[in-house]
């Protein structure tokens, strides 16, 4: 029998990357799966590539009327939420002495305040003894030039890790976070203006990691099944790194 038979999951930032590749995964185990992204046609483009149970939400998690419409529509479809994968994330890069405002807002509204917000409106709905899992990274603990903001962001969700683990253990909530590598997704390709330069920093970081490569999205999407599913009914309140030893070495 599927893991997830009957159950229902919400996947910020499911329309690419790790967390389409969570939602995909979490369909083939039974799920119904909301999800969401700021780009409609990537939506649709997901929405096709997953096939069946699932519906997609435009939504940019720094808004909080995205937020609202988002659970809105899942409480007079579903009522309930047993997963919550909060994927939604940025990253900007740019030196400290060329940080900008806008930059270093946006970083934060969407990666830190977003995610906060996206947590803190699922609850009426989450049930008792349901999964949190949030994304974090390796950069909350490794100095990366030109990661200020991005790098505080994801110290920041380890932080809220630990204090809702706190705050919602009486409701039996399991919340952890998923510390990825370099991961390959199209955040190479967002963040160099051209080819040869996403190429270029994907070589940089395969060096860096222990097993010479890019982790994939499905094996954080794997990572996530596990944390989200009865076989970690005892795993509270962690940060696990998936990142090929990059962290321990």
């Amino acid at each position: 029998m599927p893991k997830f038979q009957g159950k229902v999951a919400v996947v910020t930032g499911g329309s690419s990357g790790i967390g389409l590749a969570t939602a995909k995964r979490f369909v083939e185990e039974g799920a119904f799966v909301y999800i969401t992204g700021r780009r409609q046609t990537e939506l649709d483009k997901a929405v096709s590539l997953i096939g069946h149970s699932v519906t997609a939400v435009q939504a940019d998690v720094s808004n909080l009327a995205d937020l609202d419409r988002l659970y809105d529509k899942l409480a007079s479809e579903k009522g309930k939420i047993d997963i919550l994968f909060a994927g939604a994330g940025i990253v900007d890069p740019q030196p400290l002495a060329e940080t900008t405002e806008e930059s270093f807002d946006k970083v934060f509204a969407i990666n830190t305040r977003g995610l906060a917000f996206t947590v803190k409106k699922a609850l009426p709905l989450l049930n008792d003894g349901g999964a949190i899992i949030v994304i974090t990274s390796i950069a909350e603990n490794k100095g990366i030039p030109g990661f200020t903001a991005y790098s505080a962001t994801k110290a920041a969700v380890r932080s809220f890790v630990r204090t809702w683990t706190a705050e919602l253990k009486d409701r039996r909530i399991r919340v952890n976070a998923i510390s990825p590598g370099p991961i390959d997704t199209p955040i190479f390709d967002q963040q160099a203006p051209t080819k040869e330069g996403a190429d270029q920093a994907r070589a940089q970081f395969a060096a860096a990691v222990p097993f010479g490569r890019l982790g994939r999205p499905e094996e954080i999407a794997s990572t996530a099944l596990f944390l989200a599913s009865d076989e970690a009914s005892f795993i509270a309140g962690v940060d696990l790194p998936v990142d090929g030893g990059m962290t321990a070495i």
